[in-house]
């Protein structure tokens, strides 16, 4: 993976580089890139359009940096194309079964129309990608995932589905061409409620409404979820009401909303502490090391059944040799790739995945694998960045608290 270049950018009153740009997944095929139904409309408004897992995606937008597209996020309220990602139905009285034979999540134990994220493993127990399973009824779920995974995604759960079948269970994958809008910050209830047949303080995180109209366009289905760490939906809806609803939601008059790009959803992400799978966590990386042991359900911890669970398992008793942690620290930015040492610079303790200044505190975020010794928070370590030693120090994530409308 490589980064875009880098955009100059006014943070306070002098320029810096902006954040790291969203790391790009490069399209190796010589297949031409592939746009969503809103391409044109970015382009007109714009956006700055860049190679990503396949698709032309906007970056930012000509009115604003990435810097200022992240604090409008924040304070108010961003629109977000996210329609690259895979939407598939799983269907059938076993599509519960079945998905539990792939993922690490307590399916069942979900109700209707609640969602979790979850991670497909393999037999060594390596993430093959993260995403997010609905279970609208027993016999249906909703699942999204990455589009830089969407090619070996389906051929896996088609593949497990063929052979699901021919042991007599009743299963079916099916790719759903919808577009998906993310509508994040703490403004969204202002501009979406006008648009909507149902009450949004009915929808707390990570649970979902199917078949609702959206600004009228029907057949939509609304989760309250998002990549942010802001209280946001995302708003899976047939291709031809992307540009009515995005039209409708732009014009709010209870709002600030604007578009925003790749480059402010990799930077809100990062202050929020959320893994960027290909960066973050890949298949050499477990869940325990990945500090994501909490999506591995009680009940399947105990049946001991999802692909790598002996190996996994073992980790959460005997603890793994690395963990994902946040870093802070001051001066130049610790990039992903960058080499972390203890506090004398002499013994090498991992690596950095992601990193970038944090617009919203004014110190360098980041996050990175690095031995047991030194994964408590206040641990001092030293960067290795241009061949000079820059302090740091492991920080709890997330960088930035939370806002997930939670019901208690």
């Amino acid at each position: 993976m490589q980064c875009l270049s880098k955009w100059k950018c006014v943070w306070g009153k002098t320029k810096q580089l902006a954040p790291p740009v969203y790391q790009i997944i490069r399209n190796n095929s010589k297949a031409p890139l592939k746009n969503t139904e809103l391409y044109d409309f970015h382009v007109a408004h714009g956006g700055k359009m860049v190679p990503f897992a396949g698709w032309s995606m906007p970056v930012l937008y000509k009115d604003q940096t990435i810097v200022e597209s992240h604090l409008h996020t924040r304070k108010h309220c961003s629109l977000f194309d996210v329609s690259h990602m895979m939407q598939t139905h799983i269907t059938g009285k076993d599509s519960i079964k079945f998905m539990e034979s792939l993922t690490v999540a307590d399916i069942e134990g979900l109700k209707e129309n609640q969602g979790t994220l979850t991670l497909f493993t393999d037999e060594k127990g390596g993430i093959l990608d993260d995403l997010i399973v609905t279970k609208v009824t027993d016999t249906f779920l909703f699942v999204v995932s990455n589009a830089g995974c969407a090619d070996k995604d389906l051929v896996h759960m088609e593949a497990e589905a063929e052979q699901f079948r021919c042991k007599g269970f009743d299963v079916q994958v099916e790719l759903i061409c919808n577009g998906l809008l993310a509508v994040q910050g703490p403004e969204m209830p202002n501009a979406l409620q006008p648009g909507l047949d149902f009450d949004l303080k009915t929808l707390p995180f990570m649970t979902s409404f199917k078949d609702c109209n959206v600004f009228g366009v029907p057949g939509c289905q609304v989760s309250c979820c998002g990549y942010t760490g802001e209280n946001g939906v995302e708003i899976s809806m047939p291709l031809e009401g992307l540009q009515p609803i995005t039209k409708a939601l732009l014009k709010s008059s209870g709002a600030k909303v604007r578009l925003a790009g790749l480059g402010a959803r990799d930077t809100l992400r990062l202050e929020a502490g959320l893994c960027l799978y290909g960066n973050d966590i890949d298949e050499t990386t477990t869940p325990v090391q990945a500090t994501l042991a909490w999506t591995i359900g009680k009940r399947r911890r105990q049946t001991a059944d999802f692909p790598g669970a002996e190996i996994v398992l073992k980790e959460l008793i005997n603890k793994p040799h690395r963990r994902r942690v946040g870093f802070t620290s001051e001066g130049p930015p610790a990039r992903g790739g960058t080499k972390v040492f203890d506090e004398s610079g002499t013994i090498e303790l991992g690596h950095l995945t992601s990193g970038c200044p944090s617009p919203c505190l004014g110190v360098n975020v980041s996050m990175g694998y690095v031995q047991l010794s030194h994964w408590k928070p206040g641990s001092k370590v030293k960067f290795q960045i241009r061949n000079k030693m820059v302090d740091g120090q492991v920080s709890k994530m997330p960088f930035v608290p939370h806002k997930y409308y939670i019901v208690k």
